[in-house]
């Protein structure tokens, strides 16, 4: 059975870093495209960056030059690093695959970023 775990949210303020952790379960996980989205309270789920298996990388042009997706296949974890945060980003973050497979969403992590 197929798990995807988040942690690593919090309160930090602007200008802030933080950095998000994924662990996969019960799949193969370097073969997979990994992503990570969020959802703001009131708004639909975006995609706020993707990374294959190869380590190829793709971002949200909102995110572009904070962010940073990276992935450790030998310990099924997916990452994400959050620099210069704004409060824009305040949100709860996902990890899925691309493109997301619905049965996989797990809990979530919250970020909030105070201004």
């Amino acid at each position: 059975q197929v798990h995807l775990v988040e942690s690593g949210g919090g309160l930090v303020q602007a200008g802030g870093s933080l950095r998000l952790s994924c662990a996969a379960s019960g799949i193969i996980f370097s073969i997979y495209v990994m992503a990570w989205y969020r959802q703001a309270p009131g708004k639909q789920r975006e995609l706020v960056a993707a990374i294959t298996s190869g380590g190829s990388t793709d971002y949200a042009d909102s995110v572009k030059g904070r962010f940073t997706i990276s992935r450790d296949n030998a310990k099924k974890t997916v990452y994400l690093q959050m620099n210069s945060l704004k409060p824009e980003d305040t949100a709860v973050y996902y990890c899925n695959f691309r493109p997301y497979v619905n049965n996989y969403w797990g809990q979530g992590t919250q970020v909030t970023v105070s201004s």
